[in-house]
């Protein structure tokens, strides 16, 4: 049960960018930013817990959680905007800003933010009123993952059922026949990656109240990164991104048992999970060249 718990433990964030990062793909934007706005979100959310001390939990969590989104959404709103008024490249944005956000984190725990005693670059320790609740004694697995699943389901819902999502899927296809459509093509381009920001910041604060308890340098292992591949190997389904998502928490989860207990490097999981990317991309080609190809 304890290697369960730690499974959906790392699939928590992973679930969570991987939804968010395939709203943005169906739209046509290439988020590649989640990594910098899963650090934005764990910032703020940061700045936020260290003042709660005190604070009814009920309203603590919630307060934390939305302020990291709405980090989340505007450090992939800057990126969206970017494009939509001047066609910068959101690759090369979403890029440049994950390394402002990892220096900014680095700037606050080891100046304002720094821990009482000085010793590492870190924060404070959060009060306890701002962690969130574990699910089983023993682990470390909490409701951040109820949160994960929910927040996918209604992503595939605004993707797949909503007005909004039918615009947003238009400007993927194409964003000239959308605009002939009189859909508002800016619009949605910012839309869509203020959305996958917003999960990258929610991941973050869940990670941070969850199961670090404070700001680190390192907030994330590579989440952000990752979480372009479970998208991808959701076929940018939100749903699709719960069960991928699962898939890389149990190989990353699998890769540090068995370096512990085999001496097996954990940077095979980078490999495995390369050979995934490719077997998905292979596949979609070839889908893909048989729908072109004329029939005989």
């Amino acid at each position: 049960m304890r290697n369960f718990s730690e499974v959906l433990l790392k699939a928590t964030p992973l679930i969570l960018i991987g939804a968010g990062l395939a709203i943005s793909f169906r739209s046509g934007v290439w988020n590649i930013g989640a990594e910098g706005q899963f650090y934005a979100g764990g910032m703020v959310a940061a700045v936020v817990a260290l003042q709660m001390e005190g604070v009814n939990a009920w309203i603590s969590i919630p307060v934390i959680l939305i302020a990291a989104s709405l980090a989340g959404a505007f450090w992939g709103g800057i990126a969206g905007f970017l494009r939509a008024r001047y066609g910068a490249s959101e690759i090369v944005t979403t890029i440049m800003l994950n390394y402002v956000a990892i220096i900014l984190t680095s700037y606050l725990v080891t100046g304002p933010l720094m821990e009482a005693q000085g010793l590492f670059p870190q924060s404070d320790r959060f009060p306890q009123e701002t962690q969130l609740p574990r699910i089983l004694s023993g682990t470390r697995l909490n409701i951040g993952i109820y949160i994960a699943i929910i927040a996918a389901i209604v992503s595939w819902y605004i993707i797949s059922q909503s007005r909004r999502g039918f615009s947003m899927r238009a400007v993927g296809a194409s964003p000239d026949a959308a605009r002939y459509a009189g859909i508002n093509v800016n619009k949605n381009i910012i839309y869509s990656i203020s959305y996958s920001g917003a999960l990258a910041g929610l991941a973050a604060s869940i990670e941070l109240i969850g199961v670090t308890k404070r700001l680190f340098q390192t907030i994330s292992p590579g989440y952000g990164f990752e979480g372009i591949a479970v998208a991808l190997l959701a076929n940018n389904n939100p749903l699709g991104a719960i069960f991928s998502g699962a898939l890389f928490g149990a190989l990353r989860s699998g890769a540090e048992i068995m370096q512990i207990g085999a001496g097996v490097p954990s940077v095979l999981i980078f490999i495995i999970q390369g050979l995934v990317i490719i077997s998905v991309i292979t596949l979609g080609t070839i889908r893909a060249y048989r729908k072109l190809r004329p029939e005989d």
